[in-house]
């Protein structure tokens, strides 16, 4: 066995030897467990919340796997529809092209080929974060069964009218020229201005003055509100205003939308580009006029003038026209929230268009009853909160998108404008009564890839179907396992679609994680510098690699330079490769459910260094117990005591991984591991092994349960550190007399409380207590850890007296002692270090241990530089200015650090007056 631990040695070699000997598909006998992978895009590349998410999952489906269920990890990925088309289109635009130039079909056959040669990155680097999907199952959203799918589910919607076609407002994303979801819009504040305009009173002198931050929306104005209580304009409601610049007259509503205390309290309604004034307008039968191009230009609707420009430059111009009439009251800055879209950062406009909707109400009652009777449960459970209150206050969504590359509508049109929703051309001639004379086109819009995302649980398990025996066996899946940001977007249109088609709910628990946040909780953004990539951190990079990946010739030179500063800020040194396993132990750890994470270097090299403490331990078990006799034998205290806690840690792991705490599942793992077998046991087991005191069926027993105990300890710590775990056990397990050709398909450890002894488990917390109380002596005394000390005990009782006599040989060995003695209770006590185990004090007579003048003169430099460290702490606490300044969690830092630094000053100053007085 290698002498130090190479994640990269062993990684890839064991990841191909699972695929190719199947291990990963559905086996077991047990009961059935699924979970579906949330499909990333295919134009995507692993990131830190894929990385985090797929350990999760994967940690749950090797457990299941181990428990003997049934179980399936459905993988796959999303064509992603608006993100692909646009990958393409830019190596187009290289190509000095357009997808125009190459028309429908022959674009689509791009999209294809570029699916083909580049699609599949991100599952490539799945396999290398060790995840164990079944990829022969693997599904992609416009497979030919998925799209089948598609077409049939829009099919029976629309004939049972929960899908229909209508002009309604949607997000519109002027670049990319289609509806775009929430999703795709990304609101942040920015600075503007709120223009005062003056709209002249028809029939009598004044004005109606409204606030706006869009003027040149004014165009398509069709109302000016106020409320209905709103005593200054009561008598102007039914009466008529001009509108500026248009030559139209508006009249002025009630309504109570309009707040009375903002501006003016008068607010203009333009139904066509407002979300809020286009539900006025349906209240007060408004006209609906669209004002902008599909590339938000003014149209035809508005004045001549103000044809043809670009929504802002018409701004400037409308702001100058209403100026020069003296209708401009007053123009003052204004902070506003900004939506763009995510892919090309234009401002979206609110736009009427013709679309394809769903009916939302009808599905959505059904699915939040599933939720409140249980029949799906949130984990953490406040999460419902949330569902509930999206889905009681759901609107019809938008399906439909207008680009090419997704699932066509299968809808025709004649050339009067009228549809028909068939499965092809032929069956909606055939459905419809339409001679060949009647020229038919097919709708060009696509849908929302949310659309067949909805269907994924039972979509890529052969349904409508019947010839996959996985929809019998597996639907409904599990566990859900995914983001908050995609509950309504994604869970509830799965469980709606789900309920609708299968009749039951796609899965029975929804586990909902955090995002992955940097060390102090910021976003993480290739502008912050602080974006850290899985592979990174697995493989190592170094800072020139880095900065290289992170910077290009294109980039502005400011940006460029703001990223480099900020990179070589967080990444002085570049990465080291701390390999998979750390990695997805780190996530384990940070999984507290439903908070953000906040992703330590630190902690990771923690569970690096885990890794190599697990290495060494099983080197020290090779080395002790291959060739010798590993049958069990007269077993000690240290065998008994380990043994029940290894039933105690089984019974919590099993019970965290239920309740999906994998943060505690990984704090009890490693505090076992760390400190109860590595720390404790293994140096109980060397006496054992290396002294002529014991006989060989004690030697036995040890060797037993050193291989034992770290086999379970493998099988435990598996679902979360695969590779680590094969590569020891194979080497273990033959000790064990376990035969098998894998650790994935061997049985998940279960306590047997019959093994837990309770008195086992007392005396040797009093050991660990005795020596612990003696090297605390030897640490504050600056002791040598190897010279024997004489310890005194005083007012032990006759337990403790008991368990030094059944112990002695054990203490002495491990705590290094010359000597234990009792002090009589006419005995002078000598001046001593002190500790106390249970009541009974532990006595280290100082004379002569120590050179008394040196240990002073060493305690006393300690102190004086710890009162300047509390000097200083009080000194920037004290001083308002930074206290006032500072943000919470540094000033907050500060008073930790002082605390523990006079807590430290205070332990070393008794300390020095003991030794003093020797």
């Amino acid at each position: 066995m290698e002498k130090t631990y190479n994640p990269q040695v062993i990684e890839q070699t064991w990841y191909q030897r699972w695929e190719d000997e199947g291990y990963f598909k559905a086996q077991g006998n047990g009961d059935p467990y699924c979970i579906v992978i949330p499909p990333p895009n295919v134009t995507g590349s692993l990131h830190m919340g894929h990385a985090f998410q797929d350990t999760i999952m994967d940690t749950l489906i090797r457990y299941h796997r181990m428990k003997g269920d049934n179980t399936l990890w459905q993988p796959g990925s999303d064509h992603a529809g608006i993100a692909t088309q646009m990958v393409v289109e830019r190596q187009l635009s290289a190509e000095g092209k357009t997808r125009h130039d190459l028309g429908r079909d022959n674009f689509t056959d791009r999209v294809w080929q570029w699916k083909e040669e580049s699609g599949g990155t991100i599952t490539k680097q799945l396999r290398r974060m060790g995840t164990s999907p079944d990829w022969s199952r693997e599904r992609f959203t416009m497979d030919e069964g998925l799209s089948a799918a598609v077409q049939k589910v829009f099919i029976q919607l629309f004939e049972e009218d929960l899908i229909y076609r209508g002009k309604r407002l949607v997000n519109w994303d002027p670049v990319l020229h289609t509806a775009v979801s929430d999703l795709e819009v990304e609101s942040s504040e920015e600075n503007g201005h709120m223009w005062h305009i003056r709209y002249p009173i028809i029939g009598e002198e004044g004005f109606l003055t409204v606030a706006t931050t869009r003027p040149e929306t004014m165009l398509g104005d069709s109302a000016v509100a106020v409320h209905p209580d709103d005593a200054r304009y009561a008598h102007l409601v039914g009466k008529r205003i001009e509108l500026p610049l248009t030559g139209r007259t508006l009249p002025v509503v009630a309504d109570d939308y309009v707040d009375p205390e903002f501006g003016s309290g008068c607010v203009k309604i333009t139904p066509a580009h407002d979300f809020n004034d286009y539900e006025v307008g349906k209240r007060h039968d408004l006209e609906l006029i669209n004002i902008f191009t599909t590339d938000a230009k003014i149209n035809q609707e508005a004045p001549e003038k103000y044809r043809g420009m670009d929504r802002y430059v018409a701004r400037k111009a409308i702001v100058k026209d209403l100026d020069e009439l003296g209708l401009l009251e007053k123009v003052a800055d204004h902070k506003l929230m900004v939506p763009r879209g995510d892919r090309t950062q234009s401002v979206i406009e609110p736009y009427l268009t013709d679309q394809w909707f769903v009916r939302a109400e009808p599905l959505a009652k059904p699915a939040i009853e599933a939720v409140k009777d249980g029949r799906i449960k949130f984990v953490p459970e406040n999460w419902s909160k949330t569902y509930f209150n999206w889905m009681e206050d759901i609107q019809d969504w938008c399906i439909s998108r207008q680009i090419w590359w997704g699932h066509r509508i299968p809808a025709w049109y004649d050339e009067a404008g009228n549809f028909y929703v068939a499965n092809s051309e032929e069956e909606a001639r055939a459905k419809h009564g339409l001679g060949e004379d009647v020229i038919l086109s097919q709708d060009e819009d696509v849908l929302d890839t949310w659309f067949s995302s909805a269907l994924w649980p039972f979509s890529t398990m052969g349904w409508p179907d019947d010839t996959d025996p996985a929809l019998k066996t597996f639907y409904p899946t599990s566990v859900l396992v995914t983001g908050f940001d995609i509950i309504f977007f994604w869970v509830a249109r799965m469980i709606m679609f789900g309920l609708k088609f299968m009749g039951e709910v796609p899965f029975h628990e929804v586990y909902i994680h955090g995002l992955v946040r940097d060390a102090e909780g910021n976003k993480m953004s290739k502008s912050k510098g602080n974006v850290l990539d899985p592979l990174d951190l697995i493989d190592g990079i170094t800072l020139d690699d880095l900065l290289a990946k992170r910077t290009t010739g294109l980039m502005q030179p400011d940006m460029k330079a703001g990223i480099i500063k900020a990179t070589e800020k967080h990444f002085p040194d570049g990465i080291p490769a701390f390999g998979t396993d750390a990695l997805r132990f780190t996530f384990a750890a940070l999984a507290t459910t439903g908070r953000d994470i906040r992703f330590d270097l630190g902690r990771i090299e923690g569970y690096r260094n885990f890794c190599n403490k697990l290495w060494n331990a099983t080197r020290y078990v090779l080395q002790n117990t291959e060739d010798q006799d590993c049958s069990s034998g007269t077993m000690s205290l240290a065998d008994r005591w380990i043994i029940s806690r290894l039933q105690q840690v089984e019974a919590q792991i099993v019970q965290h991984i239920e309740s999906y705490r994998f943060d505690l599942v990984s704090r009890d793992l490693y505090e076992f591991v760390w400190n109860d077998y590595c720390d404790w046991y293994i140096e109980l087991s060397k006496p054992v092994l290396y002294s002529d005191q014991y006989d060989e069926a004690q030697k036995r027993a040890a060797r037993n349960t050193l291989v034992n105990v770290l086999e379970t300890i493998l099988r435990l710590l598996h679902p979360i550190m695969p590779y680590i775990t094969e590569e020891l056990w194979q080497r273990v397990a033959p000790l064990a007399g376990i035969e098998s050709e894998t650790i994935m398909l061997c049985q998940y450890p279960e306590a047997d409380n019959t093994l837990i002894d309770e008195e086992a488990i007392a005396t040797l917390d009093w050991v660990k207590q005795f020596i612990m109380g003696v090297r605390q002596i030897r640490s504050e005394m600056d002791i040598k850890p190897g010279k024997p000390l004489p310890v005194i005990c005083h007012n032990g009782n006759d337990i403790d007296r008991q368990r030094i006599d059944d112990n002695r040989d054990l203490l002495i060995a491990l705590a290094k002692l010359e000597s234990i003695d009792w002090l009589e209770a006419t005995d002078q006590a000598p001046e001593s270090a002190t500790s106390l185990v249970g009541d009974m004090s532990l006595l280290i007579p100082l004379a002569g241990l120590i050179d008394k003048d040196a240990e002073l003169q060493r305690l006393q430099k300690k102190m004086q530089k710890l009162e300047q460290e509390v000097q200083c702490l009080q000194g920037n606490l004290n001083n308002n200015k930074f206290v006032a300044n500072a943000p919470e969690e540094v000033v907050n830092k500060e008073k930790e650090k002082l605390v523990d630094a006079q807590s430290a000053l205070a332990s070393l100053q008794v300390q020095a007056e003991k030794i003093s007085n020797i």
